[in-house]
């Protein structure tokens, strides 16, 4: 099995259906949450991780959360409804995308509260289903404009995890890669390991593999070395949440490996959906970054690396400035700078409708 052939997170048999992240790349397991509290925890534990599919499991927390109220009027199901949005927001709080998708779920709700239980019901479901369905075609447009600035026979350092895992399906910043690989450009994928969970030595490496891209895995101090060197041709990464000014959160390390990058002149790109863009943020510093346990710092797959009575901070993210980016790939096309200008120009079309 592998992510070609299954969405990352998916609606059967009346369940929230996960592939276990935590589980990968040693086993390919599907968890299934019956209750949207355990959406939650499966969120806070990762089981489901990348901003994207936290986004579409909190829709499916929600659709949960209405067909197993056992509210008899609308009015009464909005309100549990409210309830789980409370806890699936707490779930995580830096990826912009879990709000994002409550949001929505509750704005289907309220515009539908005139239906009787069972037809709310339906709709939240589908709802959901169409949140995660978009995502899909939004992440093969993020890859076709990101791919064409991929060129061929490129080395690309990407950071994290940034493909199916990540999103419903197809990715973001490791989606550009698809494509361009798709497009049949030779490439190659220096694998940032990304500590402390190692997504990248575990996810993005087994990803790769499953499509038969080639790459290296590296440390992730060792992005200075390959660009020095003269052998790197551009960064690619996602984001969770991107401030209206262009700063970007990010993955622990992604600032590091912007500056390195700006001090060897290799391009930075960040790609994202529109729905990780939070223009309700002046800048970065404004972001709330989840601070994750000690533990994950200290041991490694459950074995302790660090003496006993050691202490770790273990920040989850980090803000990159705008001014480190060369350009940010959304479903809507490339933004290059001034990012605070074309992204309100971008908002300003969406709100008419005219992209």
């Amino acid at each position: 099995m592998s992510t070609a052939e299954i969405r990352t997170v998916f609606w059967q048999d009346g369940q929230v259906c996960l592939i276990d992240q935590r589980k990968l790349p040693d086993s390919f397991e599907i968890a299934r949450c019956q209750t949207y509290a355990q959406v939650a925890e499966a969120i806070r534990t990762m089981v489901v991780r990348g901003a994207p599919a936290i986004g579409a499991a909190a829709a499916f927390g929600m659709a949960l959360a209405a067909q197993q109220s056992a509210a008899q009027d609308s009015q009464a199901l909005y309100a549990d409804l409210q309830q789980a949005a409370e806890l699936l927001r707490k779930a995580r709080p830096t990826a912009v995308n879990l709000a994002w998708a409550v949001a929505q779920m509750l704005k289907s709700a309220q515009s539908a509260l005139e239906q009787d239980v069972a037809t709310l019901k339906d709709t939240l479901l589908a709802r959901a289903q169409q949140i995660a369905d978009a995502d899909v075609q939004i992440n093969q447009r993020i890859g076709a404009y990101g791919a064409a600035l991929v060129p061929e026979r490129a080395t690309i350092i990407h950071h994290c995890n940034t493909g199916s895992l990540a999103t419903v399906h197809w990715g973001t910043a490791l989606g550009v890669i698809r494509s361009a690989h798709e497009q049949g450009k030779q490439l190659h994928v220096l694998v940032d390991e990304t500590r402390p969970r190692l997504q990248g030595a575990k996810l993005t490496s087994w990803e790769l593999l499953q499509l038969g891209i080639p790459h290296t895995i590296i440390a992730d101090g060792a992005s200075g070395y390959f660009m020095r060197r003269g052998g790197v041709d551009l960064c690619l990464v996602g984001a969770d949440r991107i401030a209206a000014n262009g700063d970007v959160a990010n993955k622990i390390g992604t600032y590091n490996l912007a500056i390195v990058a700006r001090a060897h002149n290799v391009p930075f790109y960040v790609a994202a959906p529109w729905s990780s863009i939070d223009l309700s943020l002046a800048h970065g510093d404004l972001i709330e970054i989840e601070e994750r346990s000690a533990e994950e710092v200290t041991a490694i797959n459950g074995v302790r690396i660090a003496p006993e009575g050691a202490t770790a901070a273990n920040p989850a993210f980090d803000v990159t400035p705008h001014e480190y980016i060369s350009a940010i790939i959304t479903e809507y096309g490339v933004l290059r700078p001034p990012f605070a200008e074309r992204l309100a120009e971008l908002a300003a079309r969406l709100n008419e409708r005219t992209v």
